[in-house]
């Protein structure tokens, strides 16, 4: 009888056990990305986006080094989490020459209105020198538009209030 009583305890734990391994839960997307982000927070210039654990980073980096390390700490941010990294960052090769920031902000204005009349959906203010970016773009433009407009050489361009579809 005492047999019997251990055997259907036992039962019953190893099913409550494996019942609990099995449900453990997935980090969801969102907890995904804000741990991603915050491996990276160093690199303002890289956007992060997560489909089901998959990191997608767009943006740019200094060099091919700084692109290897930025995919690197994306995989390190949740080992478990992220299945894999799509690294769509571009390298800016600077010339060894030096660039002249264009701060007048009257004329940057200009070139950029002038440069982001191909993208409709996209709206840009121009304060101190820097670029900021609003709106809606397709991801296959991101990198046309980043581009371009630090081809106008400005302070810094701020793409952080675009929205990527």
């Amino acid at each position: 009888m005492n047999l019997k009583k251990i055997l259907s305890v036992l039962v019953v734990a190893v099913t409550l056990l494996t019942g609990t391994i099995a449900c453990k839960s997935k980090i969801s997307d969102a907890d995904l990305k804000a741990k991603v982000e915050t491996a990276i927070q160093s690199n303002p210039n890289v956007q992060v986006e997560v489909k089901d654990g998959v990191v997608t980073l767009n943006g740019t980096a200094a060099s091919d080094d700084e692109k290897a390390q930025i995919e690197s700490a994306a995989k390190g941010a949740d080992a478990k989490g992220v299945k894999s990294v799509v690294n769509n960052i571009v390298v800016n090769s600077i010339p060894t020459g030096t660039i002249e920031v264009n701060s007048n902000d009257a004329d940057l204005q200009a070139k950029v209105t002038d440069f982001t009349k191909d993208f409709p959906s996209v709206k840009t203010a121009v304060v101190d020198g820097v670029i900021t970016v609003t709106g809606e773009l397709e991801q296959a433009r991101v990198q046309a538009l980043k581009m371009g407009l630090d081809a106008l050489n400005p302070k810094k361009v701020d793409m952080s209030g675009l929205i990527v579809k």
